[in-house]
């Protein structure tokens, strides 16, 4: 059997001096972690190199690779941090992919597209006749996420008071439908995404201190893209490729257009590039993306 991760074993040594609540969450982790141990890593797409079913092989993406290696099979909540497109629900995605949660449901919330009055009721779920429009009984995303992995995307969005209903969740692990009594007990692993600098959010009294340091047990950054050049022409090559799969556009790159590529800032990341391809590749001409064919700053 592996060697504990170090973070467990940290945990260990100082286990009589838990509270009761963070032993629990011990025992959690030990049944967690015990159950990997047999399961395999999944690969990367199509033979691409990377790990954890990502694509990079720079060395921040290396970086990324051996922090996940070490939390995959712990159950804490982890906070991914990054700009925008960086792929932090690929990250959430692969901790859960690749953990012990694996058969279970993974559920990703965005908490900016849910309207602030509705993001109680879409978490915590609902009784029929709590509000208008409340026709039956629902189950929220959280419920909807037990035994698996809950994603909470834009978590800075999140409006203060709801910020202290989630954090009751995250220390009893129940929750209380919107209108209802009974209180429901749900197992899930949280992992929350922010491209928001959380720190300077809590000076500034927007988000509760008290919640940071409950979701960023485990901090993981993802690299922007621009600081990860060397991966850019792989990860054109793979998402070209994808979009082939698809039925999307799709066309080979010429030397004139990689380079091009691995020289633009790209503010947009991943998400940017994916972009670019997938249109230059409906106008190429000859199935061949040159320099000319693209529309960088």
């Amino acid at each position: 059997m592996n060697r504990l991760p170090e973070e467990l074993r940290e945990l260990l040594d100082r286990a009589d001096r838990l509270p009761a609540s963070e032993r629990r969450d011990l025992a959690v982790l030990l049944r967690g972690w015990a159950n990997a141990q047999s399961e395999g890593e999944v690969e990367p797409e199509d033979g691409f190199p990377g790990r954890f079913g990502m694509i990079g092989h720079s060395k921040a993406m290396e970086q990324v690779f051996a922090l996940l290696a070490r939390v995959l099979h712990t159950d804490v909540p982890i906070l991914v941090t990054g700009e925008t497109g960086t792929g932090k629900e690929l990250v959430a995605s692969a901790l859960h992919q690749n953990g012990p949660r694996r058969k279970g449901p993974f559920v990703a919330v965005n908490c900016a597209a849910i309207p602030a009055t509705l993001l109680e009721a879409e978490l915590f779920g609902h009784v029929r006749g709590s509000f208008t429009g409340a026709h039956k009984d629902r189950q929220g995303y959280v419920e909807v996420a037990d035994g698996g992995t809950l994603f909470l995307d834009e978590i800075g969005e999140m409006p203060v008071a709801m910020q202290a209903k989630l954090l009751r969740f995250l220390q009893e692990g129940e929750v209380r439908p919107v209108g209802g009594n009974a209180v429901k007990h749900v197992d899930v692993r949280v992992v929350a995404a922010t491209n928001r600098a959380l720190e300077q959010q809590i000076k500034a009294g927007a988000f509760r201190e008290d919640l940071y340091y409950r979701l960023a047990v485990l901090t993981l950054s993802l690299p922007a893209l621009r600081e990860r050049a060397e991966d850019i022409e792989l990860l054109a090559k793979f998402l070209l490729s994808r979009n082939e799969g698809q039925g999307l556009p799709t066309a080979k790159l010429s030397d004139d257009a990689i380079a091009a590529l691995a020289a633009s800032s790209w503010p947009g990341n991943i998400r940017q590039l994916h972009n670019e391809l997938t249109r230059a590749a409906a106008f190429a001409n000859d199935g061949l993306i040159k320099a000319a064919d693209l529309e960088l700053a």
